[in-house]
């Protein structure tokens, strides 16, 4: 009876641990958590680059914005951050906006409420040690959130923001076109986009496909009439200056004593 007991309280931590995680559906995110998903104004289309910086792709990703006076979100990885601090800084100072993406790509739900707050704070710490700039983002690993990640963002003043959009670079085989044609599948006003600016968690040379469709990407916001900016001009509560203290939908969530594991 006591084993039995045991197995159920253990069975239930786990769920409500990986019960976020079901966000990292799209469709059940935009439907039911829109905010989440980054769903904002309808004449705005939202840029975000996930998984840098990186001293060849970054650079390159930042001389394409310049060019087309367009600025965007990077969510950046804290040991990316740590191994080029000069250029999370160029990313600041070129206006564009910081994100945490977690210390290393590791699957949240994986950890404990106490590991996962050390992962993102250590992230946060280093992008704002080299940038200058707190970040007040954050976007999981794979977009799958944990109970322990919320608590941590919360107590971090990290909101978090998914995405609705993608170009699924990291597919083999992936080519500029491809990339395109996939953005284009789900391109609409409101939408936040999602390109790597790096191929440290994906096949070598894979951020090559995201950054030759880009331009084309801009190309076809403008012909829409559609202004592609940063995460802060996309009209969400939080891009104000104001916290999402629901995180998308999800509430029972306090910063008050978290759980410790």
């Amino acid at each position: 009876m006591a084993l039995a007991a045991a197995g159920l309280a253990v069975a239930s931590l786990a769920v409500f641990q990986a019960g976020p995680g079901v966000c990292g559906f799209g469709s059940v995110r935009r439907r039911f958590f829109p905010q989440l998903s980054g769903l904002g104004l309808a004449d705005h289309v939202a840029l975000t680059f996930d998984d840098g910086p990186d001293r060849v792709a970054t650079p390159m990703f930042l001389e394409v914005l310049r060019e087309r006076g367009v600025r965007a979100t990077f969510f950046q990885l804290g040991c990316q951050a740590q191994l080029a601090p000069r250029l999370v800084a160029e990313v600041a100072a070129a206006g564009h906006e910081l994100g945490v993406h977690g210390w290393a790509h590791g699957y949240l739900p994986l950890r404990g409420p106490v590991g996962t707050y050390d992962d993102l704070a250590r992230a946060r710490d280093a992008i704002a040690a080299a940038s200058g700039v707190v970040p007040r983002l954050f976007r999981p690993p794979y977009g799958v959130l944990s109970s322990g990640a919320l608590l941590a963002a919360r107590r971090l003043g990290l909101t978090p923001v998914l995405w609705s959009c993608w170009g699924r670079e990291w597919r083999p085989g992936a080519t500029p076109a491809s990339v395109l044609d996939t953005l284009l599948s789900d391109l609409a006003g409101g939408v936040t986009v999602l390109l790597h600016d790096s191929d440290c968690t994906s096949p070598a040379g894979s951020w090559q496909a995201g950054l030759g469709a880009l331009p084309s990407l801009l190309d076809e916001c403008a012909r829409r009439g559609l202004r592609a900016g940063p995460l802060s001009e996309h009209g969400l509560p939080w891009s104000s200056g104001e916290r999402d203290h629901d995180h998308g939908g999800f509430t029972g969530l306090s910063d008050e004593n978290p759980p410790r594991s």
